[in-house]
C-alpha cells in the first residue's frame, strides 16, 4: 500500500515533543525558517552540482568555483552564516530547530575547515577533474528534463571546464605522491567517459544547432582532460613530495565538525581494535560451521570461488532486492516507504577507483524520483588472476550483504525516509557519515540476527565485511596520525582484516583520501548503543520496528542529536 506523505509524518513522528510552542516561539521559528533559506539560497549558489543532486535546478548551468578568488567569497558567506546562525537563541527554538540549529553550525565549521585548514583543493590532483564529472553527471543519468533541456545545461557547464582546470595549475602545490596516482589512474575512465557515455546519453536529441554547441564545448573539455593528463605526468607528479597524512589535531577536528564525535583518539583506537578482535572470533567460529576442519582463509578462499560471474555480477544484485524487501516487511523490521525500484548498474567510471558499490537516490526535492545501484564491474584490461582475485569479494554471500547495506534496509529506506521527510530542510539536506554508513552496515548486522543470513556461507561474509570496516577504522588513524605506510595499510586489511589482495589495494588507497571512512565501524557502534539505551527506556514497549522508524525518522544528522531527541538522559555515545 503507498504510504501518504500525512500517514508517513504520523508513522514518523519522534516519541516525544515538547508542548506547542508559545507565540513569541512560533514568531522565532519563523524568523528561524527565514535564515536558514537564506543559509541555503546562498549555500546552493556556492555549490550548483549539489543543488542539481538535491533536486533544485535553478543553478543548473553553472559550476563551483575553484579559483582564489571564489575561495574567498564562500569564505566569507560562510563566514557571515555562521555567525548569524551562532546568534540565534537556541532556547528560544523548539528542540528540532535546535538540533538544526547544531547540524548547520557544525556543517559550516567543517566546510571552512576543509576550505582553511585542509586544503583538498591544494592536495588532490583529483578534485578538479572528479567535478567535472561529477556536474554533468546528475544531468545526464536523471529524467527531470527533457533531453533538450539538459543538455543545455551540460554545455553552460563545459564550457567553464577549461577555467575549472587552469584554476588547478595556480591551486596545486606538492600533493601527496598517492592523489596524484589516484588522479592518473581515474583519467582514462573520465575521458572515454566524455568520449563515448556523455554523448551517447544524449543520440535522443535532434536539434542541430544544440548538438553542434555541445560538439564544441564537449571537444573543448576532451582537449583539456588531455592536456591536464599530460600536464599531472610531466609536471606534478615529480613534485608530488606532500604528506597525505591529516595529523593528530585535523583528524579530530575533521571529526567533531562532521561527526560531532569528540571521543580522543587513542580511545577510539581501542574501541576499534576491540571490534576487530571481537569479529576475527566471530570469522573463526562461522567458518567453523562450514568447515570445522579447514584453516579459515581456506573456508574463506573457497566460499569466495562461489560468486557470479563477471558479466552475470549485475543481473545477481538486481535479482536479490525484491527478496530483501519482502523480508523486512514480512518480519516487521521497519516501514519500508514506497519508492522507485533501484536500478542496478555499473559504476560511473569517474567513482571506479575508491568504491565497489554504492547506491544513487535522486535528491528530496526532486519531482520524478529514480534510484541507481552501481556496481564496480572488473577491469576488462586486468589480467584473468586479478579478474577473479577481485570477484572473489563478491561471493554469493557477499552479493546478498552489499544489496543489505546499499538497498534493503541499508541506504536506500533511509534515503526513503529523508527524501519523504516534512518539515525541516535541514534534514532534507545535511547528513554524517557515521549515521548514513552506520546505519547502513549497523543493518548488515540487523539482518544476519533477524534470520535473512540463514546459512553459515552467507553469514561469513557479513563478518568479512564488518572486518573490512573494522580495517578501515584502525588504518583511517593510523594512516593519518600515527605514520602508517601505504605498505603497511595494504598489509593490514589482508593480515587482520581478511580481505583479497585487490581489495587490501583499493582500501587502502582509498584511506590516504577518505580519513573518515572509520565511520561505518564508529556508526553501527552509536546505533548499536542507541538501541539498547532505547530499549532500557522502552521496556516491554520496545519493538524493533519501533526503534528503526523512530530513528530513520530524525533523519541524518550526527547520531549525538538523535540520542538527545530519542532519549530522555543521552548519556555516553559508546
Amino acid at each position: 500500500m503507498k504510504t501518504t506523505g500525512l500517514a508517513l509524518l504520523l508513522l514518523c513522528a519522534p516519541l516525544s515533543f515538547a508542548n506547542p510552542p508559545a507565540p513569541q516561539v512560533r514568531l522565532q521559528k519563523e524568523q528561524w525558517n527565514g535564515l536558514v533559506d537564506a543559509y541555503y539560497d546562498a549555500w546552493f549558489a556556492l555549490h550548483p552540482s549539489t543543488a542539481t543532486s538535491l533536486g533544485l535546478h535553478g543553478h543548473d548551468g553553472e559550476l563551483e568555483g575553484c579559483t582564489a578568488e571564489a575561495r574567498a567569497h564562500q569564505a566569507e558567506v560562510l563566514k557571515g552564516f555562521l555567525a548569524r546562525i551562532t546568534e540565534v537563541p537556541p532556547f528560544q527554538l523548539r528542540i528540532l530547530d535546535r538540533h538544526d540549529r547544531e547540524a548547520l553550525i557544525s556543517a559550516i565549521q567543517a566546510e571552512l575547515l576543509e576550505l582553511d585548514t585542509v586544503k583538498g583543493w591544494e592536495r588532490d590532483p583529483g578534485y578538479y577533474p572528479n567535478l567535472l564529472s561529477s556536474s554533468v553527471w546528475t544531468l545526464m543519468g536523471r529524467t527531470f528534463a527533457p533531453p533538450e533541456v539538459r543538455l543545455r545545461s551540460v554545455i553552460a557547464r563545459e564550457r567553464q571546464f577549461p577555467q575549472t582546470l587552469q584554476a588547478a595549475h595556480a591551486n596545486l602545490k606538492t600533493p601527496p605522491r598517492i592523489f596524484t596516482e589516484i588522479a592518473l589512474a581515474q583519467l582514462p575512465g573520465l575521458l572515454s567517459f566524455f568520449g563515448q557515455d556523455l554523448p551517447g546519453a544524449f543520440q535522443g536529441v535532434k536539434d542541430p544547432a544544440l548538438l553542434a554547441d555541445f560538439a564544441a564545448a564537449n571537444g573543448a573539455t576532451l582537449a583539456a582532460l588531455k592536456a591536464y593528463q599530460t600536464w599531472l605526468k610531466e609536471d606534478v607528479l615529480p613534485r608530488s613530495t606532500g604528506s597525505f597524512a591529516l595529523g593528530a589535531d585535523r583528524f579530530a577536528k575533521k571529526l567533531l565538525y562532521e561527526e560531532m564525535v569528540d571521543i580522543p583518539l587513542d580511545r577510539l583506537l581501542e574501541v576499534g581494535l576491540a571490534d576487530l578482535r571481537h569479529n576475527q572470533a566471530e570469522l573463526k567460529r562461522v567458518a567453523a560451521l562450514v568447515d570445522p576442519k579447514a584453516p579459515v582463509r581456506e573456508v574463506m578462499a573457497r566460499v569466495g570461488q562461489d560468486h557470479p560471474a563477471a558479466g552475470a555480477l549485475l543481473q545477481s544484485f538486481q535479482d536479490g532486492l525484491q527478496g530483501a524487501r519482502a523480508f523486512i516487511v514480512a518480519n516487521k523490521l521497519m516501514t519500508v516507504p514506497q519508492g522507485p525500484v533501484p536500478v542496478v548498474r555499473e559504476t560511473p567510471p569517474f567513482m571506479r577507483a575508491l568504491t565497489t558499490a554504492s547506491m544513487d537516490l535522486t535528491g528530496p526535492f526532486e519531482k520524478t524520483q529514480e534510484a541507481f545501484f552501481h556496481v564496480t564491474l572488473p577491469d576488462p584490461a586486468w589480467s584473468a588472476p586479478v579478474t577473479e582475485d577481485y570477484l572473489r569479494g563478491f561471493s554469493r554471500g557477499m552479493v546478498q550483504n552489499v544489496l543489505v547495506h546499499e538497498a534493503f534496509p541499508g541506504h536506500y529506506v533511509q534515503f526513503l525516509f529523508v527524501n519523504w521527510m516534512p518539515g525541516s530542510k535541514v534534514r532534507k539536506v545535511q547528513g554524517c557519515g557515521t549515521n548514513v554508513e552506520g546505519w547502513a552496515h549497523y543493518t548488515e548486522q540487523l539482518m544476519v540476527e533477524a534470520g535473512f543470513a540463514a546459512e553459515p556461507r552467507q553469514q561469513l561474509a557479513q563478518v568479512q565485511d564488518a572486518l573490512l570496516r573494522d580495517a578501515r577504522f584502525i588504518v583511517a588513524i593510523k594512516l593519518h596520525t600515527q605514520g602508517m605506510t601505504l605498505d603497511e595499510a595494504r598489509a593490514f586489511f589482508v593480515a587482520e582484516g581478511f580481505q583479497q589482495e585487490a581489495i587490501a589495494d583499493m582500501e587502502a588507497k582509498r584511506g590516504t583520501a577518505d580519513p573518515m571512512y572509520l565511520e561505518y565501524t564508529l556508526g553501527k557502534l552509536e546505533v548499536l548503543k542507541l538501541r539498547e539505551d532505547f530499549k532500557k527506556k522502552r521496556g516491554d514497549a520496545f519493538t524493533l520496528k519501533g526503534f528503526h522508524d523512530a530513528f530513520l525518522s530524525h533523519g541524518a544528522l550526527p547520531i549525538r542529536l538523535i540520542r538527545e531527541e530519542m532519549l530522555d538522559t543521552p548519556g555516553a555515545a559508546l
